[in-house]
């Protein structure tokens, strides 16, 4: 399938209110959604598919995201990973921000330790560039991927060294506070830094016939424990939490989050969404097939043994010894799947269970045209607009 034709830029004039954003973080829930519901694309290469392909079927759910009225679609970095072709995110987003007119577009996210905080700022100023006022830095802190290739992204002497230059995941506050002073131009005078700028970005607004806007994205933290939840809430930034990994960890970093939080000039009260393993299928039986096939991957994974998504058929045909099917069970019971009444009602709880602000959906099957399917088939079940 040829990718599509960039689209027009948008009239936002004609940008139904409903539609519009409540403010750059804050979104706004439609249809019957108790919460604004938003698409975490991993894009996936299931066996026998390429690359090409699934950059491509990313593309069609940023467009049938958009379409839908789903708030934001985000990209997450990993690497060394044959299955997930998401290594560059700031590379997708440029894609796909010229084939969307306007729901944001993220990170979910870019590990800040994996690159210098000037490089980062540079490149999510390019993007808001590119897309004024839709897109979204979210930050990790873990390597995104094991820690040999983590040696090799962060040229350390060998794996399990400290960072060369000191740059590791124990520096995180210190490299996100560098990364906000490139992203707001501000470090002060007699810092080493203070006649550096992140360009594209606000010195541009201040040079003498200066014209730029002076925004730039907003910064998220993500995680899947308590730090970043303690660092987010301290610092007054939303958060955003993997539930799609880490599932028992997702109340108490929530509520440590919530108990942490201290207003600021980004928000007033807290703003939390979490990241939800979710797939409708017409057919349940199909949708349990389909979703058996994102388990098995991270039981090759965490195994040691990562490859391409493997097929239904091939997941149907392993055979999975004792303490594989209890594994596999264990992520089966946290991905939200079924008819799309089912995965509308697992929604339904979970969010009022959590009280979530946002709902993030990452689907997990084989192919394009599932994953495509099941983020029609939500929107359907909740009467998303389109």
């Amino acid at each position: 399938m040829d990718t599509p034709d960039a689209p027009q830029a948008p009239d936002a004039a004609n940008t139904p209110e409903a539609a519009r954003p409540a403010d750059g973080i804050r979104g706004v829930a439609r249809g019957a959604a108790p919460v604004p519901l938003s698409v975490l694309d991993l894009v996936t290469v299931g066996s026998g598919s390429t690359a090409g392909r699934a950059l491509r079927t990313s593309v069609e759910l940023a467009r049938l995201a958009e379409r839908r009225g789903y708030h934001r679609h985000w990209v997450a970095e990993h690497h060394s990973m044959p299955g997930v072709a998401s290594s560059s995110p700031a590379v997708i987003l440029a894609h796909l921000a010229a084939h969307t007119e306007r729901i944001r577009l993220g990170s979910g996210g870019v590990m800040l330790p994996n690159h210098a905080p000037l490089v980062i700022a540079e490149q999510f100023g390019t993007l808001e560039a590119l897309a004024p006022g839709r897109v979204d830095l979210g930050l990790g802190r873990a390597p995104g991927t094991d820690g040999a290739t983590a040696a090799a992204l962060r040229r350390t002497d060998r794996p399990g060294s400290p960072v060369a230059g000191g740059a590791g995941a124990d520096d995180f506050p210190e490299q996100l506070a560098e990364l906000t002073r490139f992203l707001d131009d501000d470090f002060p005078d007699g810092h080493p830094y203070a006649r550096i700028h992140a360009v594209p970005g606000p010195v541009q607004a201040t040079a003498p016939g200066g014209v730029q806007s002076a925004a730039r994205p907003p910064v998220w933290l993500l995680g899947s424990s308590g730090f970043s939840a303690r660092l987010a809430g301290t610092l007054g930034l939303p958060f955003a939490f993997a539930h799609h990994f880490a599932a028992r960890n997702t109340v108490p970093a929530l509520d440590l989050y919530r108990d942490s939080f201290r207003p600021s000039p980004v928000l007033d009260a807290p703003y939390a969404l979490i990241g939800v393993a979710a797939l409708a299928s017409d057919d349940a039986r199909e949708a349990r097939r389909q979703v058996m096939t994102g388990a098995l991957a991270m039981l090759l994974l965490t195994t040691g043994r990562p490859g391409l998504i493997p097929t239904p058929e091939e997941a149907e045909a392993y055979d999975l010894g004792p303490m594989e099917r209890e594994f596999v069970a264990g992520r089966l019971a946290d991905i939200v799947h079924g008819t799309p009444d089912e995965v509308r009602a697992g929604l339904d709880e979970l969010q009022k269970r959590t009280g979530a602000d946002e709902l993030m959906i990452t689907a997990s099957a084989h192919g394009g045209g599932a994953r495509l399917r099941s983020y029609e088939l939500i929107a359907d079940a909740y009467g998303l607009p389109g």
